[in-house]
């Protein structure tokens, strides 16, 4: 099996290589590319996920729908897809970006950073999941108002919150030209 790598990112979101997912997240963490992608079913509920217990970071903690890292060269929106489709059994009906310029940086208590820039994506899909006992431990499909009322979320999804503001249906599109510039291909 090849090694799956992330992208690195200088400042200006330009790739300057790569590194193995397996030991790019540690207490220096490099800024790298990643997405985040909310689940969204018909009558507006966003598919809520709980991190599975030994990820090694965020382990057990609430969070959006599904985060990953883009592969070198593959599409955001590809990865996105291919992400939803590991860890939760999902084929995406759209995949919309949201937050071209979501870039964050967060610490667990035990030193491990994160540091992404992480672009946001709506994905529309109905159904019920089949999550990888891997990647998720738990789901839960949530309305909008609960999901913003709660405070027990990783650190990107609350900040990814208080930027979308308006229900799931009402977020508006972003521009592809605000993604960073590795994200560009």
């Amino acid at each position: 099996m090849t090694e799956e790598r992330v992208v690195l990112l200088d400042e200006r979101g330009h790739a300057i290589g790569t590194e193995p997912k397996a030991t790019v997240h540690h207490a220096a963490t490099p800024l790298h590319l990643a997405f985040s992608s909310y689940v969204v079913d018909a009558a507006g509920r966003v598919l809520l996920t709980r991190r599975a217990l030994d990820k090694p970071t965020w382990p057990g903690i609430w969070t959006n729908s599904c985060c990953g890292h883009p592969l070198p060269d593959e599409p955001l929106e590809q990865a996105v897809r291919r992400r939803l489709s590991d860890e939760l059994g999902i084929t995406a009906a759209s995949v919309e970006l949201v937050l071209p310029k979501f870039w964050y940086r967060a610490e667990m208590p035990n030193g491990i950073v994160e540091n992404e820039m992480c672009p946001v994506y709506r994905v529309r899909w109905t159904g019920d999941p089949t999550p990888a006992p891997s990647e998720v431990v738990d789901y839960r499909w949530v309305e909008w108002d609960e999901l913003r009322a709660r405070a027990d979320l990783s650190p990107w999804c609350l900040e990814q919150l208080a930027q979308l503001t308006a229900a799931p249906d009402d977020w508006p599109l972003g521009d592809s030209a605000d993604l960073p510039a590795a994200a560009q291909v």
